[in-house]
């Protein structure tokens, strides 16, 4: 059985302009790394946190919420604020977006990026199936043969996950709240995307007080864009971006 090493969270100290970086619902800091390393040559630090239950078995998923991740989120900025980094901006893929939002109407940020966030979402069932394809995917990943697989799988199917009921009621609460984000906002959207209902950058787009926002359309791109065939220029937006934002430093 192979040993793998598992994504760490990240800390990129470059210049005085901090970005969280978030990360979606199963995903880990890996998701976001490329962009964390592209942000790094130019000058800005981030920090990409885990959420609970992220990154580790998905054994121990199941048994975390958005509750504990919101805290991570929470802990992140802080630990941002903490280090001396005054000025903080977020951007954050699918469900990490939807924490950007609620993080820019609860705490002061620079500016938002969201990318393929979900404003609507997909029934329990179809939530745990993505959970199960997770666990599928990180037991292969440890090197783990079929038949052992499939037995875990059954075992973990013993373990139904609660909290995917609090997820939807998280996105629907985000969204109606969404009118008190006023930071300057970039919404990302890969028009590929099949896993989220892509009207959902609309939705964002519209919804937000901001006055300085923009949507931007990938047309190539699926889902988890940061790792997709636009990456890069995705990453030149975002700097754009950031670089238009009215940092004291």
């Amino acid at each position: 059985m192979m040993r793998i090493t598992q994504p760490k969270p990240f800390l990129f100290e470059a210049g005085p302009r901090a970005v969280l970086l978030l990360h979606g619902f199963t995903g880990n800091s890996s998701d976001v790394r490329m962009l964390g390393r592209f942000l790094e040559k130019n000058g800005y630090t981030s920090l990409a946190p885990h959420y609970k239950g992220h990154g580790v078995p998905p054994e121990e998923l199941v048994h975390t919420g958005p509750s504990d991740w919101w805290k991570d989120v929470v802990e992140g900025y802080n630990r941002l604020k903490d280090v001396g980094y005054e000025e903080i901006a977020v951007a954050g893929l699918s469900l990490g977006g939807v924490f950007s939002l609620k993080l820019g109407y609860s705490v002061p940020v620079k500016g938002i990026v969201t990318m393929c966030s979900p404003m609507t979402m997909k029934t329990t069932e179809l939530m745990y199936e993505g959970v199960l394809k997770y666990a599928r995917d990180y037991k292969r990943y440890e090197g783990k043969s079929p038949e052992v697989i499939e037995q875990e799988i059954e075992e973990l199917k013993k373990t139904p996950m609660e909290s995917l009921t609090d997820l939807q009621a998280l996105v629907k609460d985000v969204r109606e709240h969404i009118d008190l984000v006023y930071a300057p906002l970039l919404v990302v959207q890969g028009r590929k995307d099949n896993v989220i209902d892509v009207n959902s950058a609309n939705i964002i787009y519209e919804g937000t007080e901001s006055i300085d926002k923009n949507i931007n359309w990938y047309e190539e791109s699926g889902h988890v864009i940061t790792l997709g065939p636009e990456k890069e220029k995705m990453h030149e937006d975002i700097l754009e971006f950031l670089q238009s934002l009215d940092w004291n430093v």
